[in-house]
């Protein structure tokens, strides 16, 4: 075990050196919390020690902490979490307390931490408990505790620290939000104490020891005379801050979080008590929001499969097929889009269209997103420059040539879609990989326009794609391996996480994305009134209700879609109540947001308002309402039977994708880790039972699949039967 190594120099510092072998990244694992406990109690026992400095021999300091020491201390339940946590506790308030004379605070030795690049969870957690953090003046370093974004908190003593450090106030956005600093940012916040030129980094960390004196050693809250910034809770500004911290909380998170109550719980009642006492109340509710289901099923999605599908966990054998050079065919917001995210990865990219106008507004639409992250210190003008040296707009073909991937993202026309194949394909070399972005055209007719189909592949962008993190790679029935893994490392290669699915009207993502819309429609053609919809959607973790999404996505879209799909389905098409809804809507000019007309009324700039209140005039709403559970029941069986119904049907192959592309597609209620992770949590049992009810009341839409009726008499879960270790076996 060598995660931690230590060496002692001729002026007395001992540097404690974080390395954990076959990681790029430091994480801490149980072992390495107990060696780096050994080695502390060395340096403060051996007389020759003056002081000690934590730093890493990594780029960064550390990543967090390893996942599977969080799986075995929840494994093992609610006494072993807590006993872990408060063992941990004890490490780090070891090193807070660094051998002085708990009387007198005299007599430590001084402790630094410092961080030559990013720090995250743990990685910051450890630093607070040291006397003075200094970082390297890395712009690309991101220090913060994220733990709020994977459905736990900072529990290892980061929660109490921060607070008391900065008071509840200044330390809100970094414990409820997540909010990550680069090193300037995160000192001027007060996270950290110190930034340093690189170079410097262990001489200046060094010096401070040396010179450090007894009052150095000592933290604010192990001080007699110490008052929280900003006021206890029962203090007026504290009291204040407090109620308007419980408001922020639950006007952001509807309540559906467990972690961001348990945080502000633990931050409320930390604050009540010494600093010993509030760390067994972090550790106390730490502990039971890991033991919480949703806790579980988001850590699993947002970090454990999100990760297995960044790092192409279905990726085909094949060599490497890393994107030299990509081509981009229309230049209109989704092909902009995508020329931008590849030139900012380093991608040469050429981007055509019809005319030169067209092209150079293609390439302008990267200039402006530059122009954004520049006017917020994001960018630099040199970066700004070099990615748009990347970009080459033009009309001619003929510059594809060399090209080994090319993205298609013309209007949604299959005639026209077939018109620039045809011509691409002739243009580029026998070798290039050409992929269709679509999000409703079958992949295998596209294919038909291909003299290569084996080399003709579907990737579904997300708009806007420079802010979406997922897209949807498609199979065709002839796709080849090569394709498939050209796309997964291009996607890699652009950040992105990608899920792989097999082809079918929808795949997958609209598949589930439509029923929600059209149920919400249904509803208020049926007099449920708008807001309760709306209302109960986001009640229950959605990001945005249908009507408000049908706004965004604009109605003439789904006019368009709705039209498409009735001419495929014919008498089998089942949304001609929604269509009367669609259909007037875009006859009376609303078409949505663009239009500043649609569900909700918009003002003059464009901000969304109320309700358009001609839409009770057409559809008044019932006296008798539903029960918003009713409603929410409806909203959320009509996304996970289409997301079970897929599993069936062999679009979806991996319930990891479903789960992930989800939450990062259309935002599906992230607390409940997705769809296949919320019917474990329901059970099959009762998924059944609620389906029988939905489709007696309102139709066979509802109507239970095999599968789910099959794992219900079975008593299984998806997880248990399609999880990760069942795929592997």
């Amino acid at each position: 075990m060598t995660d931690f190594t230590m060496k002692t120099d001729a002026d007395g510092v001992a540097t404690i050196t974080w390395d954990v072998a076959g990681k790029s990244m430091n994480v801490m694992s149980t072992a390495g919390f107990q060696l780096l406990s050994e080695l502390v109690d060395k340096a403060l026992a051996d007389a020759a020690v003056k002081g000690i400095v934590i730093t890493s021999a990594k780029k960064d300091f550390a990543g967090g902490m390893d996942l599977n020491v969080i799986a075995q201390m929840r494994a093992g339940g609610a006494q072993a979490i807590f006993d872990g946590v408060m063992a941990m506790h004890g490490v780090l308030r070891k090193i807070e307390l660094a051998g002085m004379d708990p009387k007198t605070r005299k007599g430590g030795k001084p402790i630094a931490a410092a961080l030559p690049g990013t720090a995250l969870g743990i990685g910051l957690e450890l630093p607070l408990s040291c006397h003075r953090i200094f970082a390297a003046d890395n712009p690309k370093a991101r220090i913060g505790l994220p733990e709020i974004m994977v459905g736990i908190f900072p529990g290892a003593g980061g929660t109490t620290r921060l607070t008391r450090k900065m008071g509840a106030m200044m330390a809100a956005p970094f414990l409820l939000e997540g909010k990550l600093s680069d090193p300037k940012a995160a000192k001027s916040a007060g996270l950290i104490d110190e930034v340093v030129a690189p170079e410097d980094l262990l001489s200046a960390a060094k010096a401070w020891v040396l010179a450090a004196k007894d009052a150095d050693l000592v933290k604010p809250w192990d001080d007699k005379g110490y008052r929280m910034p900003g006021g206890a809770p029962y203090h007026p500004a504290g009291f204040m801050t407090f109620l308007g911290a419980n408001a922020m909380v639950l006007g952001k998170t509807q309540g559906v979080y467990p972690a961001a109550k348990a945080l502000l719980a633990a931050v409320y009642e930390g604050a009540l008590v010494p600093f010993d006492a509030a760390l067994r109340i972090e550790a106390r509710h730490f502990t039971s929001v890991l033991m919480n289901p949703s806790s579980e099923a988001m850590i699993r999605s947002l970090f454990i499969n999100k990760e297995a599908l960044d790092k192409g966990a279905n990726r085909p054998d094949v060599p490497d097929q890393t994107v030299k050079k990509l081509g981009v065919l229309g230049a209109g917001m989704m092909g902009a889009g995508i020329a931008h995210v590849a030139a900012l990865a380093g991608i040469e990219v050429v981007l055509i269209d019809s005319t030169q106008e067209a092209a150079d507004r293609g390439r302008a639409h990267s200039e402006a997103i530059l122009d954004k992250g520049i006017a917020r210190k994001k960018v630099t003008p040199e970066k700004k420059a070099e990615v748009l040296a990347r970009i080459t707009a033009t009309t001619d073909y003929a510059a594809l040539k060399g090209v080994d991937l090319i993205v298609e993202a013309v209007f949604e026309d299959p005639r026209v879609k077939a018109e620039v194949t045809k011509k691409a394909e002739a243009a580029a070399g026998a070798e290039m990989i050409y992929a269709t972005n679509t999000s409703t055209l079958p992949i295998s007719s596209l294919a038909a326009a291909s003299a290569r189909p084996e080399q003709f592949i579907g990737i579904h962008f997300f708009s806007p794609v420079d802010k979406m993190m997922l897209v949807e790679i498609i199979k065709g029935k002839a796709t080849g391996p090569r394709a498939v893994a050209k796309a997964l490392d291009f996607v890699r290669q652009i950040r992105k996480t990608p899920i792989v699915v097999n082809d079918a009207r929808f795949f997958y993502a609209n598949r589930c994305i439509i029923p929600y819309i059209n149920e919400g429609i249904r509803m208020v053609a049926e007099g449920v009134e708008p807001a309760l919809v709306e209302n109960a959607a986001k009640l229950v973790g959605m990001p945005l209700g249908p009507l408000q999404l049908v706004d965004e996505t604009s109605i003439d879209l789904g006019v368009k879609i709705a039209k498409a799909t009735k001419a495929a389905m014919g008498a089998d098409y089942p949304d001609g109540a929604v269509d009367d809804v669609l259909f007037w809507m875009a006859d009376q000019g609303r078409i949505g947001r663009k239009s500043n007309a649609g569900f909700y009324a918009y003002s003059d700039k464009g901000e969304r308002l109320e309700i358009w209140d001609g839409l009770a005039a057409k559809y008044p709403a019932d006296k008798v309402q539903p029960s918003l559970a009713d409603v929410q029941h409806r909203l959320l069986f009509a996304q996970v039977l289409e997301a079970v119904r897929a599993l069936e049907d062999g679009v979806l192959t991996d319930i990891r994708e479903g789960d992930v592309g989800a939450i990062l597609g259309w935002g599906f209620a992230p607390w409940s880790g997705g769809p296949f992770s919320w019917l474990d949590m329901l059970g099959a049992g009762r998924a059944v039972d609620l389906c029988r009810g939905l489709t007696a009341q309102y139709g066979p839409r509802f109507h239970t699949p095999a599968l789910l009726r099959e794992m219900a008499e079975k008593g299984e879960t998806f997880y248990g039967r399609f999880g990760a270790e069942k795929k592997a076996a």
